[in-house]
């Protein structure tokens, strides 16, 4: 309950700032790779972001959102077990620096509070490309990781991010 709490405070944290920066909202799918690609087949992801202008070519900010892996079936010793589906809110720090004028490199680092049982959420960290299509939509390609117990929770996703200002 509290990392709900935690969640919608969030939320309204962004919604209390939105009128002097720019409001970033985004949509990926993923795949799951290594630890995670043993366990889960497909992943999504909703990204949540405010940027503020520090300078021409650097922004920075503050991001959250969900990512939802979908569990795998998996057989052991004959018999398949059905691993359930793991998710994620990550509260980070955002930053974005312009290579180009259409290309851009940013990376977010913050934690990932986990939403399902047993999942105790981690560092997060998620470096990512971005390809200005036009002046308010990116094509993102991202890596998303999640350093959990054990191992970590990661992802390859691309999708598309969207700027409101």
């Amino acid at each position: 309950m509290r990392k709900l709490i935690f969640a919608a405070f969030a939320v309204l944290a962004f919604a209390s700032v939105s009128a002097q920066g720019q409001f970033r909202a985004g949509l990926s799918g993923g795949l799951p790779i290594g630890d995670a690609g043993d366990a889960a087949t497909f992943a999504i992801a909703v990204d949540l972001g405010y940027l503020f202008e520090v300078s021409d070519k650097f922004d920075a900010g503050v991001t959250t959102g969900y990512s939802h892996s979908f569990g795998d079936e998996i057989e052991i010793l004959g018999v398949t077990v059905e691993i359930d589906d793991v998710q994620f809110i990550p509260v980070a720090a955002s930053g974005r620096f312009e290579v180009a004028p259409d290309f851009t490199l940013g990376a977010d680092l913050g934690y990932a509070i986990g939403i399902n049982d047993g999942n105790d959420g981690g560092f997060y960290y998620s470096p990512r490309v971005q390809y200005s299509v036009s002046e308010a939509i990116d094509i993102v390609a991202a890596y998303r990781g999640v350093s959990v117990d054990g191992g970590s929770w990661d992802i390859i996703s691309a999708g598309v991010e969207f700027g409101l200002d």
